[in-house]
C-alpha cells in the first residue's frame, strides 16, 4: 500500500493525502484529531502535510532529522506551485 501511495503522491498529491486520511490513521494521529489543519493542507500544502503525517511521532512529536522530511515537502510543494504558475503565465504569453 505504501508505495502506491507514493506513486499516487507524485502525480496527484491531494488525492493521496486523502486517502492517507481515509484509510490510515497517520494523519489523525499527526493532527490529533483535528479536520481543519490537514484540509487546509490538502488545500495549499499537501506534500508537505503528507511528510508531517508519516514522520510524526505520537507522544514525542517531531524532532531532528525528521524536519528535514518537512522541509523537502515543502520545497515540494513550492516547486510544485512554481511550476503551475510558470505554466499559466507561459498560456497566457502564448494567448496574446
Amino acid at each position: 500500500m505504501g508505495c502506491l501511495i507514493v506513486i499516487l503522491a507524485m502525480f496527484a498529491p491531494r488525492i493521496a493525502l486523502f486517502f492517507v486520511w481515509v484509510f490510515t490513521p497517520y494523519v489523525t494521529r499527526a493532527f490529533h484529531g483535528m479536520w481543519w489543519w490537514p484540509l487546509l493542507g490538502i488545500i495549499f500544502v499537501p506534500f508537505t502535510t503528507i511528510f508531517y503525517s508519516f514522520v510524526y511521532v505520537p507522544g514525542s512529536g517531531i524532532h531532528g532529522a525528521r524536519w528535514l522530511w518537512v522541509a523537502l515537502g515543502l520545497v515540494l510543494d513550492i516547486i510544485w506551485h512554481s511550476a503551475s504558475a510558470s505554466k499559466k503565465a507561459r498560456q497566457a504569453a502564448a494567448a496574446a
